[in-house]
């Protein structure tokens, strides 16, 4: 008796240990998150931040370390002051640029009427009335010069109704000097209400600082113009896409040597993300999704030539490379994830391709903890084309079991869905809890060529939704898949897929959850904020009846029309402050499921946007997602 009961304890604490061996809620809370600030001034340094959040103490606590280019020992730095080059200030050291934010427009019911100083009234009188999660409230982020003391300071965009840097995503890469010092860059949408609402056509602008005078560099192209930089030998570049209106559309580098303008990547079949010069100048490295990854390309700048010259593939691997943060030698120092491991600092060497890990912030932790076996797969999708789709295992996955099984939308819709870490949406978090996750590579991702991205547009219920669905039936196929536990889950334009689905899925999921989902395009048009998104998406508006796109977005694919097949139980999460897929889109989803009988629940966040931002919230989340699965997938 004695002897089993010695047996059955050391079972029960092999057990425990198991159970602790995988990824949790709470480990995944608790993991660093690590931000590069940049290289040392002397070029022999990386100053980091590193987040953590404790669980048991309810708090986050920010450290800067600082450790060798080449690794090493990382040691806590509290002053960063003077170390890291500072890119507002002049080359030649007289003149510094900030921005600040200026009144430039009246909204409030005060402004209007200065003696009701109670009143609590936005008025307006054109659209943009509110952009992803803040009103307008008639500030303006103008762009200042001044002395290196702070003196003379100079709004250069006047009183002007236009913001730099752009909201709600801009930073100090919208604003730059001249190599010479004697102008300043910046990007900006000079659209004001409606106008800019519909556009998409930011431009870069010049500033003379003698003689206080504005150019437009890029008129006349009309997509998104952004992040000027210039080569060591003085060449401006930039990334820009093509279209006005079309947020996802192709992303090219263009040079311009002051008098000509050369698309270096016009006959490259892919999208860029990001770019840096080289430090000679001579070339230049940028990151764009490619076959389900995120790498690294080079391009040589030849000058003024009629040939255009080769991308070239740097690194190859299944990974992500986040952030490109300088170059020292022949090596790069990057930001790097894979769906097992958030972010750590890396360098790559420029010449092989090859990584070394250099940062060590989530070292112990994942050593702790098995591992999910992540898989590339393709499939043949229903018009013959090949498709990547990434399926994530459980830890100490056993092949002669069955698992349930998760579908994953990505959202965007044009996003791409690679070897990303999330600390919301983590493969690794989904395997650990017993699910094989399934994630298709749909129609309208980066990294396919530019044809397979641009493809979604105007077909949001038709050839990715057959992607979907024959991934999750060509997965489904393998006998450790439990067929009578299937799920599908999805934020964003995931949400959207996941309310779509719930119409037509024809019994192959037990369990839904959508998170800011597009329910009814009607409504969406009627109060979302970045109008261009979904006249171009779309193909305009609903009232538009002679519009054979458009009217095909609102009736067949619109998710709010085959609500009356829905029959399987739903979780809506939704953000108040989401004004870019609004409330009422989860709200009327919830209704619907509510009034139809079905099993279902909402997650309402009033102080969130289209994401979860606050620790707490977000362990709510997460606990409120696997209770959920858990309880449905039974």
């Amino acid at each position: 008796m004695k002897k089993l009961f010695i047996l059955l304890s050391t079972y029960l604490i092999t057990i425990a240990i198991n159970a602790q061996n995988v990824m949790t809620i709470d480990k995944l809370m608790e993991v660093g998150k690590v931000s590069t600030l940049g290289v040392t001034k002397d070029g022999k340094s990386i100053i980091y931040n590193v987040k953590k959040y404790n669980v048991a103490a309810g708090s986050a606590t920010n450290v800067k370390y600082i450790m060798p280019v080449t690794g090493g020992e990382a040691k806590v730095i509290d002053n960063v002051d003077g170390l890291l080059a500072n890119d507002r200030i002049s080359a030649d050291g007289k003149m510094m640029i900030a921005s600040k934010d200026v009144k430039v427009k009246n909204i409030f019911g005060s402004d209007f009427y200065p003696e009701l100083t109670k009143s609590d009234v936005m008025i307006y009188e054109t659209l943009n009335n509110r952009h992803w999660d803040t009103w307008e409230d008639g500030m303006f982020g103008h762009v200042f010069v001044s002395k290196v003391d702070g003196t003379e300071s100079v709004d250069i965009m006047t009183t002007e109704p236009y913001d730099c840097p752009q909201k709600p995503f801009g930073g100090d890469e919208d604003f730059i000097w001249s190599p010479d010092s004697k102008n300043i860059l910046y990007v900006t949408k000079k659209k004001y209400g409606t106008a800019y609402a519909i556009s998409t056509n930011t431009d870069i602008y010049q500033y003379n600082i003698e003689t206080k005078t504005t150019k437009n560099l890029t008129e006349g192209m009309m997509g998104y113009d952004i992040k000027p930089s210039y080569s060591s030998t003085g060449i401006l570049a930039f990334l820009s896409m093509k279209t006005d209106g079309y947020e996802s559309d192709k992303n090219d580098i263009i040079i311009y040597d002051g008098k000509t303008m050369l698309n270096l990547t016009k006959n490259w079949d892919g999208t860029v993300d990001d770019y840096r010069w080289s430090n000679d100048g001579k070339s230049l490295y940028f990151t764009a999704a490619y076959d389900g990854t995120v790498q690294i390309f080079n391009v040589d700048y030849p000058g003024v030539t009629k040939k255009l010259p080769v991308v070239k593939q740097v690194t190859k691997g299944d990974f992500d490379v986040r952030s490109m943060v300088a170059q020292i030698g022949t090596t790069l120092i990057v930001e790097c994830t894979d769906m097992n491991h958030a972010s750590e600092i890396y360098s790559v060497d420029l010449k092989t391709g090859d990584k070394k890990q250099l940062s060590h912030v989530n070292d112990e932790l994942y050593k702790s903890i098995t591992l999910s076996k992540i898989e590339r797969r393709y499939v043949t999708a229903s018009d013959g084309e090949k498709m990547l789709v990434w399926v994530i295992y459980p830890p100490n996955f056993d092949p002669s079991k069955k698992y349930p099984t998760l579908l994953y939308c990505q959202g965007g819709p044009q996003s791409p869905l690679t070897q990303f870490y999330s600390f919301r949406w983590n493969f690794q978090l989904m395997a650990a809890n017993g699910y094989i996750v399934v994630a298709p590579n749909r129609r309208g991702m980066p990294g396919h060529g530019v044809k397979w991205n641009e493809q979604i547009s105007r077909d949001y219920g038709g050839q990715n939704m057959k992607d979907y669905l024959i991934s999750i039936d060509e997965v489904s196929k393998e006998p450790y898949v439990d067929k009578n536990r299937r799920g599908c889950v999805g934020a964003s334009y995931g949400g959207y897929s996941v309310f779509f689905l719930a119409g037509i899925h024809e019994k192959r999921f037990k369990s839904f959850i959508a998170h800011d989902g597009i329910f009814d395009w009607r409504s969406m048009y009627g109060t979302t904020e970045e109008l261009f998104f979904v006249n171009q998406d779309l193909g305009g508006a609903y009232w538009e009846t002679d519009n054979v796109a458009a009217q095909k977005s609102y009736n067949q694919f619109n998710p709010v029309n085959y609500v009356k097949n829905w029959d399987t139980p739903i979780m809506i999460i939704q953000g108040e402050k989401d004004y870019r897929v609004p409330t009422e889109q989860g709200l009327g989803a919830f209704q619907a499921a509510q009034l139809l009988g079905i099993k279902s629940k909402l997650l309402y966040f009033p102080s969130e946007n289209h994401w979860i931002l606050k620790d707490q919230d977000a362990l709510v989340w997460q606990r409120e997602f696997y209770g959920w699965l858990t309880e449905t997938l039974k």
